[in-house]
């Protein structure tokens, strides 16, 4: 099997290396490619629908607070683009706000907080690299795995 490659649409570094740390607790071989802002990420799915991407990633991991383009703008562009439908997105986010949260689940995303403890941090991780590994179809908008 190939290396799962994540991607992770997220402007603060800190995160970054925070993600790292729980992805590579869990002892197994990943990718992981950053998009610094919402910028970024409408141009990642134009290269998708295009088809100049060469490896798609098997999660999205979307920070809802982003510069240029929120989140929930990326999310939205990610349910409209057909190349990125079957892709799982996770929605991070450090402040839960019930309504984004709400969109964001009505949108297909798995809602999580960000981690404040180390065993949260783990935790994501673990369930980060299993829904990598989890082959079953999915479509942006329903139903993901809890």
């Amino acid at each position: 099997m190939s290396r799962p490659k994540l991607l992770a649409i997220e402007d603060n570094p800190f995160d970054i290396e925070l993600l790292r740390i729980a992805l590579d607790n869990q002892g197994e071989e990943y990718e992981l490619e950053v998009l610094q802002s919402g910028e970024e990420a409408l141009q990642f799915i134009r290269e998708n629908r295009t088809g100049t991407r060469a490896k798609e990633p098997c999660l999205i991991l979307l920070d809802i607070m982003l510069p240029k383009h929120d989140g929930m703008e990326v999310l939205k562009a990610l349910t409209r683009e057909p190349a990125l439908t079957h892709i799982r997105v996770v929605v991070l986010s450090s402040l839960v706000n019930p309504e984004k949260r709400a969109a964001a689940e009505r949108l297909g995303a798995i809602f999580r907080t960000k981690p404040m403890t180390l065993p949260e941090l783990f935790d994501l991780g673990a369930e980060l690299m299993a829904l990598c590994k989890d082959a079953s179809p999915v479509a942006v908008g329903g139903p993901y795995p809890s």
